[in-house]
């Protein structure tokens, strides 16, 4: 019998210290890379189209940015169920679970797609468009839906891979993907002016790179995943359909939530004028960026946290989360410094307009309290996510999105009248009682008995 080429790696041995960074440092560079490529998109277009075509990319490309962590939530319940099956060494298992998932992301992935091309108009109606940006955004919004099944593809993919701790190949992808999108990027609105459009084209054409680089990956490593072409592994089957559902659902519930109140935020914004609507564009590109540590550590700590977890390795479950925090928290300092005593020069690297570099030092002053309150949310969500804890992920969407980030919002708005500062201090501070929620589930200790997939009975 020939020996099956193993693919990632085991996160239940050696240093924990040691594994977390080694499996946490390509996730580090994948979301960096990924972020750079998608900032290229705002520094192309606002340095070659001017103000209206940086709203209109932001604004058009609110509806894949919201999309695209609901593929990230899919990808992380099917890399929960990998990973405790990983950890357990049940093999036959995953290999049912991968066939079901990928079936499942497609699916989705369509229906969202017919979805946008048929609401597009009220779409942008309701994020209160600036007129003189509506076509960039028309244009940005129809091209980038066509890109979903792309994203929830590469998706899936990666969240097999890193279920079974392999955090290096997902690299690969996104670098492919970031080239083309540069280089497209630059042909298409330096060179043919194209515009919103051309930037569109560009972020489908990298997506699609990221899909055929994953696809391949799959089919050259298809005994390792057990993979086969053919209807029969391509099937949906109910046990594992239900058990990714099931964690799924309230993870995308969960980021629906939290995109739905920075749309609310953003289209809120939008309406006080061109000056703040560019504002908050670029200072959510930035926010993303400055916390892609804690977000990879959190994505890679989840995955460590689930082998283990699955192997009843406890101990090195809470291991992972200490350091995590530890980690995450040194980062935020340095973020925090930087923005602090340079924040025109990071904000200028997006625009000149001196108006937006005015209100983009003090967007970014008061972000500083939002980078250390998600260190320490994402460091401890670690164990919710590697537990599998479906019905604890949506309180903490609800908290982040609704009742923190709206309710403080309008709080500061109607009690201080501090104007659209109002829904900055209102996202800065969201992330605190959900920090707070995740580390008394750390505290009490239920993750202990988790286990997403129930063993076959012989």
């Amino acid at each position: 019998m020939t020996q099956r080429k193993k693919v990632g790696r085991d996160l239940t041995q050696g240093s924990v210290l040691k594994n977390l960074m080694l499996f946490a440092l390509p996730i580090i560079l994948t979301n960096l890379i990924q972020q750079l490529y998608s900032m290229v998109d705002l520094m192309v277009i606002g340095q070659y189209v001017g103000n209206a075509g940086t709203s209109g990319v932001s604004i058009g490309g609110e509806v894949s940015d919201f999309l695209t962590p609901v593929a990230t939530a899919f990808a992380t319940a099917g890399q929960i169920v990998i990973a405790q099956l990983a950890g357990a060494k049940r093999h036959e298992e995953q290999r049912e679970v991968i066939g079901s998932f990928l079936t499942l992301m497609m699916a989705v992935s369509f229906g969202f797609t017919v979805l946008i091309l048929l609401l597009r108009a009220p779409l942008l109606s309701v994020l209160n468009c600036p007129p003189e940006a509506y076509g960039q955004a028309m244009d940005y919004l129809v091209i980038t839906a066509c890109g979903l099944p792309f994203i929830f593809g590469y998706n899936a993919v990666c969240g097999i891979l890193r279920g079974m701790g392999d955090s290096r190949r997902p690299l690969l992808f996104i670098s492919v993907a970031a080239t083309a999108n540069i280089v497209l990027d630059l042909l298409l609105v330096a060179v043919f002016r194209l515009e919103a459009a051309g930037t569109a084209i560009a972020t489908v054409a990298s997506q699609l790179a990221s899909f055929i680089a994953a696809f391949v990956c799959l089919y050259r490593n298809k005994e390792a995943f057990r993979l086969e072409f053919n209807r029969e592994f391509f099937h949906i089957r109910k046990d594992p359909t239900v058990v990714i559902l099931k964690l799924g659902l309230p993870q995308a519930c969960r980021t629906i939530l939290v995109r739905f109140s920075m749309l609310w935020v953003n289209a809120n914004v939008n309406a006080y004028g061109l000056v703040e609507s560019s504002t908050n564009a670029i200072g959510n590109k930035l926010q993303k960026f400055l916390e892609i540590y804690s977000q990879s550590l959190s994505q890679a700590g989840g995955a460590m946290v689930g082998q283990n977890l699955g192997a009843k390795a406890h101990d090195r479950a809470k291991k992972t989360v200490y350091w995590t925090c530890l980690t995450c928290l040194i980062f935020a300092t340095f973020v925090s410094i930087l923005v602090y005593f340079f924040p025109k020069q990071v904000f200028g690297i997006f625009t000149n307009d001196p108006a937006v570099l005015e209100m983009g030092v003090d967007y970014l002053y008061i972000m500083i309290i939002h980078f250390y309150a998600s260190a320490v949310t994402s460091s401890f969500q670690c164990m919710v996510i590697g537990a599998g804890n479906a019905t604890l992920n949506f309180i903490i969407g609800i908290m982040d999105g609704i009742i923190c980030k709206i309710g403080l919002s309008l709080i500061f708005l109607g009690t201080m009248n501090l104007g659209v500062y109002s829904y900055f201090w209102g996202t800065a501070l969201s992330r605190i009682i959900p920090g707070i929620i995740c580390i008394i589930y750390f505290i009490r200790g239920t993750w202990k008995n988790a286990n997403v997939l129930r063993a076959k009975k012989a």
